[in-house]
């Protein structure tokens, strides 16, 4: 897979370039000179992903009991942003009371590492935990008043969503607690935006792609059907759009929806006209197969040769190298969530406050470090997601 990213995108590069040869974990790039008139660019390289077989019921049912297989850590970690704050009880060393979670199941050995490091400061909060790990189900207990928190490793479902307003009269509360991963498969990798080899199209802004897979053009300024609207020209500019997608509802589908067709509270909706199928594995190759072909994917299900996009918004493109997922810079890089029963206008109850104040803090960032799987959160992450979790109760300190 091939990425050229605008020079202008990235600092450290800078017109003209002669020749720089980057490798980072079997991933190269190389700066050219670009023809008269256009920056220089820097052609990104990163080998196919193994292609990867469909979940076996088996499976499935191996890791609801006992949490998904971990796969090896990336060889690459970052370093914890200094902006992360470290953790200060502030509800008394006497703090009591219980705290009830469910998990998907990539994520019971990182919940327990954070249980067992916030009982160090709190060991008198009893915390229950343990199968069966699996996200929709975390859902509709949360939704039943069973647990209190539900660690899903992408976000809820609609109709998650749905049942949980229909019973209580609004929403659960999500809160960031960690990153996703980069190129982990089945763990919450990054998700990104490609097009055939042979597509001049370098990058593309959040609004073209509402333009083109979007029916409410909530931020599209008009339907693309053709590369030329894109911004390609000569022989490209009259070529169709072919649209390879994913049928809802699907993790990636959501994710996609919610970053790319959203618009505020208005949910944005699909053309009628993408050719769907019912998973991610075989959106890459449908386009490596297809010269007119742009689809999207988790960097670990990109198992063809196709073109990455710079991915940005304001003439500022990314595209999803490991530095740019990492520091969170890259715009589709993804989110692990806490999802809490928090009625508005009300507190949070002390213990629980307590606990995500933890999970959000350097001490709580450093376990999801020392996992090497997921990504830990940005110090600007933290601080959005722990002003998510409202005003101290009563005689608690912040």
């Amino acid at each position: 897979m091939i990425c050229h990213v605008n020079a202008q995108a990235r600092p450290s590069c800078r017109a003209p370039v002669k020749t720089l040869v980057w490798l980072l974990l079997g991933a190269s790039a190389v700066a050219t000179a670009s023809p008269a008139g256009r920056p220089a660019t820097v052609e990104w390289l990163l080998p196919t992903a193994k292609t990867h077989a469909v979940q076996t019921p088996a499976q499935d049912e191996a890791g609801k009991q006992s949490g998904r297989p971990l796969p090896a850590p990336e060889l690459l970690q970052p370093t914890l942003d200094a902006a992360l704050p470290p953790f200060r009880p502030g509800a008394g060393a006497a703090l009591q009371g219980s705290i009830s979670i469910a998990a998907s199941d990539t994520l019971p050995g990182l919940v327990r590492a954070w249980i067992d490091a916030f009982h160090k400061f709190y060991p008198d909060v009893r915390m229950t935990f343990g199968p069966p790990y699996e996200g929709s189900h975390g859902a509709s207990e949360l939704a039943n008043d069973k647990i209190d928190i539900a660690f899903v490793s992408r976000e809820l479902k609609p109709t998650d969503i749905a049942a949980f307003g229909a019973r209580h009269g609004y929403p659960p509360l999500s809160v960031p607690v960690s990153g996703g991963s980069y190129r982990q498969f089945g763990f919450l990798d990054a998700v990104v935006f490609f097009v055939n080899r042979q597509n001049p199209i370098e990058h593309l802004s959040l609004a073209q792609l509402d333009s083109v897979l979007s029916r409410s053009l909530l931020s599209g300024k008009h339907a693309a059907t053709t590369w030329g609207e894109l911004g390609a020209s000569g022989a490209w500019a009259a070529r169709p759009i072919h649209v390879y997608a994913i049928k809802p509802w699907n993790g990636f589908e959501e994710f996609v929806r919610q970053r790319v067709l959203d618009k505020g509270a208005q949910r944005g909706h699909w053309r009628t006209d993408l050719h769907e199928d019912p998973t991610v594995f075989p959106i890459a190759g449908r386009v490596a197969a297809d010269p007119d072909g742009i689809g999207y994917a988790g960097l670990a299900f990109v198992d063809a040769p196709v073109k990455m996009l710079a991915i940005g918004s304001g003439g500022h493109y990314l595209a999803p190298t490991y530095a740019n997922v990492a520091s969170a810079a890259y715009p589709l890089s993804r989110l692990i969530y806490a999802n809490v029963n928090l009625k508005p206008g009300t507190a949070m109850a002390p213990p629980m406050r307590e606990f995500l104040r933890f999970v959000l803090s350097r001490q709580g960032q450093q376990a999801v470090r020392d996992q090497a799987v997921f990504l830990p959160l940005r110090g600007f992450q933290a601080q959005r997601a722990g002003a998510l979790l409202g005003a101290p109760a009563h005689g608690a300190q912040p």
